[in-house]
């Protein structure tokens, strides 16, 4: 029998740390590294061999960010993500989840309330228990691992009349009941959208009992901010306060300072993250682009900045034209125009260049796509994310190092999150790995074209198992659904 599974001779091992990659060769027998060494010293036979001169591998990227719920459901090949080198993704961001979810038919019919159609049709949230989701990830084998927060508007729908009013203390009662079976059945943590109608309303209050399910060593509050405009501030405080109420750590979700008159505080919005970090596990995630994307949110429509509409159900063709263009050839006001696509969806070019660099640099900041994959016209963050980061901004803006880089996708949201065994290429550790070409890697989706490969990435492995050749993904699945340990 050989040696070794897979041996990948003479790379650039940028091991997940945050120090600089050395050359050496990497073994991998039964789904784990076995062995890290310097090139040439590593003897017995492989069942296969990957020369990797002129190469780097590292461990796969983990997307802490991400709204794949129904997706690694939908589509387990999850193309867009092994392309760009991702092994894992953290779903059930934003306070939407697509488990525990209860459909409630209303009265215009819908079953879900506005954000959680952007995982996917009312029909598709079919899992009323967490332990039916994650049985459903298993069975699906999706090509990339999965670890799931649950989504606190998920958890309102399911127990409250209507959304746009605080929880009483007896629905409270019933969405911790439905958080803690969850947290057993091997959630990862809570997250919140407060900024969004569905749960803007829930005061303070409801978020702290609610948090009080989480075990800190275990569990995560992930948040949406309940304002990432002029009162971001403010809301980074509330955050906090949630994380010292419960003990749980503190990730904040695509941390940036949205809005014209907010652009230029960045300095100011890391102190106050420093400041919550002093004493507590806080850490924030952010996505390489000056633009956001969500529903088209009316709150949000303004003459700024460029609104980019992606899908409108009731005017599809209007789709990938700016909501400024519509409103001219419509005759109206720009929220005028707003109204009349609803439901739709939309890019905000909503943040400026200089924040999004600092914010992407900070030590506490991870990186994740935020990624909508239903999106008929995605943000490109979707397709791009990861070989953005280290194309654009480590090798040709320099504005960290390439080892940097991978460190934000690896070795620090494993650590963030609890994922053991993974984000770091060492002798145990689960062998999800990438290997790319640091001088040609970057990303080819843009805003024009964004469902697009990026380019540069070699090969992908998930769990030992050859995953992404650089061209097709495989078509067998090797991904696994990962609970706290």
């Amino acid at each position: 029998m050989p040696a070794f599974d897979l041996l990948i001779r003479d790379v650039l091992v940028l091991d997940g740390r945050d120090a600089p990659g050395v050359h050496g060769d990497v073994a991998v027998r039964d789904g784990r590294v076995v062995a890290v060494a310097a090139p040439g010293a590593l003897a017995g036979a492989a069942a296969r061999i990957v020369e990797g001169a002129g190469l780097a591998l590292a461990p796969g990227f983990i997307d802490v960010h991400t709204h794949d719920d129904l997706e690694v459901i939908r589509h387990p090949a999850m193309p867009a993500k092994l392309s760009q080198g991702v092994t894992t993704v953290v779903v059930g961001n934003c306070g939407i989840s697509a488990s525990p979810v209860v459909p409630r038919h209303g009265p215009a019919g819908d079953a879900v309330p506005d954000p959680m159609n952007l995982l996917g049709a009312d029909e598709e949230f079919a899992y009323p228990r967490f332990a039916d989701y994650r049985a459903a990830v298993e069975a699906a084998r999706p090509a990339v691992n999965v670890a799931a927060l649950v989504g606190h508007t998920a958890l309102r729908q399911n127990h409250l009349d209507r959304v746009d009013r605080a929880a009483s203390d007896a629905e409270i009662a019933a969405m911790r009941a439905q958080l803690r079976e969850s947290l057993d059945a091997g959630a990862l943590g809570l997250s919140t959208g407060l900024a969004y109608a569905s749960a803007f309303q829930a005061p303070e209050r409801e978020v702290l009992a609610l948090s009080e399910e989480l075990d800190s060593h275990r569990h995560a509050y992930a948040t949406h901010l309940r304002d990432e405009f002029a009162r971001i501030v403010p809301a980074l405080d509330e955050a906090f306060a949630v994380g010292r109420h419960s003990g749980a750590p503190v990730r904040v979700s695509h941390l940036k300072c949205a809005g014209a008159d907010n652009w230029g505080r960045s300095r100011e919005v890391l102190a106050a993250l420093e400041r919550g970090a002093h004493g507590h596990d806080v850490a924030c995630d952010c996505y390489p682009y000056a633009a956001s994307s969500s529903t088209l949110d009316l709150k949000q429509v303004t003459d700024a900045y460029d609104i980019l509409v992606t899908w409108s159900e009731p005017h599809p063709d209007q789709g990938g034209r700016l909501l400024a263009e519509i409103a001219a050839d419509w005759r109206t006001t720009l929220l005028g125009a707003a109204r009349r696509l609803q439901p739709a969806g939309a890019v905000y070019h909503c943040m400026d260049e200089a924040d999004v660099r600092r914010i992407l640099s900070h030590p506490l900041t991870m990186v994740g796509s935020d990624g909508l994959p239903r999106d008929p016209r995605p943000h490109p963050r979707l397709w791009g994310t990861f070989p953005r980061v280290l194309g654009h901004y480590a090798r040709d803006e320099k504005l960290f190092p390439l080892h940097t880089a991978v460190h934000k996708m690896t070795g620090l949201p494993a650590a963030r999150f609890g994922l053991r065994d993974r984000g770091l290429i060492r002798e145990g550790a689960c062998a999800d790995l990438v290997l790319f070409d640091p001088a040609t890697v970057r990303d080819v989706a843009d805003f024009h074209d964004p469902v697009r490969p990026a380019a540069g990435i070699y090969a992908v492995w998930v769990n030992g198992r050859l995953a992404y050749d650089g061209r097709e993904v495989a078509g067998e699945r090797h991904g696994r659904f990962l609970a706290p340990h």
